[in-house]
């Protein structure tokens, strides 16, 4: 009877335990991969240098209002600088270890930014004011999704933000997103947003929903 009840423990709960614990490392982008979404993007490697994937971008996992060209790193998939003509400037905003790998179900990790903006009052005379935030991002699950594009095994992600000013630390309201990352579509195909979500004192407000439809990848 135990040598039965040990068989139906390995067929059922193993291969779920060995895929929570399993590592998924970063993939490797070549050029010519591209995602696109509704209501964001496209985004598309362009570029391969010694400091890592050379990608342009429109929305995304960056701000909506922000579109240009930035550098991934290669290790990692954090997102490193952005370019303008041949200049490169460091990114330290919004998601920039959305894409921390390797992932793990389970893990966790933050990030911290500053950022300035010019509030819509008079109150202020039109200068800028820096907030603080913070960001927490959680590893929770594989999940099967079914999008445009068809129907992958996805990693689910959990997104925290919150802001305050730069004195008080990120002491505001907390927003949440989800998103999905797929190792077969080496991106996200899915993203989520609560319906209260405000991308912190971002003057534009909500972020929509948005899902991978077309996509090329060289494997």
């Amino acid at each position: 009877m135990k040598k039965v009840f040990f068989l139906v423990w390995i067929v059922f709960f193993l291969p779920a335990l060995l895929c929570a614990q399993e590592k998924v490392e970063a993939p490797v982008w070549n050029v010519g991969d591209k995602w696109e979404f509704t209501r964001e993007g496209p985004m598309e490697v362009v570029g391969i240098d010694k400091n890592g994937y050379v990608v342009k971008f429109l929305g995304g996992i960056f701000l909506k209002s922000l579109t240009g060209t930035a550098i991934f790193d290669k290790s990692t998939l954090n997102i490193l600088s952005l370019l303008k003509g041949d200049k490169r400037k460091k990114y330290l905003g919004a998601r920039r270890k959305i894409l921390n790998f390797p992932f793990t179900i389970g893990g966790k990790w933050e990030h911290r930014y500053s950022r300035a903006y010019q509030p819509d009052d008079k109150q202020t005379f039109g200068f800028f004011i820096d907030h603080d935030f913070l960001e927490t991002f959680s590893i929770l699950r594989w999940d099967t999704v079914e999008v445009a594009a068809g129907r992958f095994k996805a990693i689910k992600i959990e997104y925290k933000t919150r802001s305050g000013t730069v004195a008080l630390g990120p002491v505001g309201p907390e927003s949440t997103a989800w998103y999905w990352y797929s190792p077969d579509v080496k991106y996200f195909v899915k993203c989520q947003h609560e319906k209260t979500y405000r991308e912190g004192s971002d003057l534009l407000g909500a972020r929509e929903d948005w899902e991978l439809i077309p996509f090329k990848v060289i494997k």
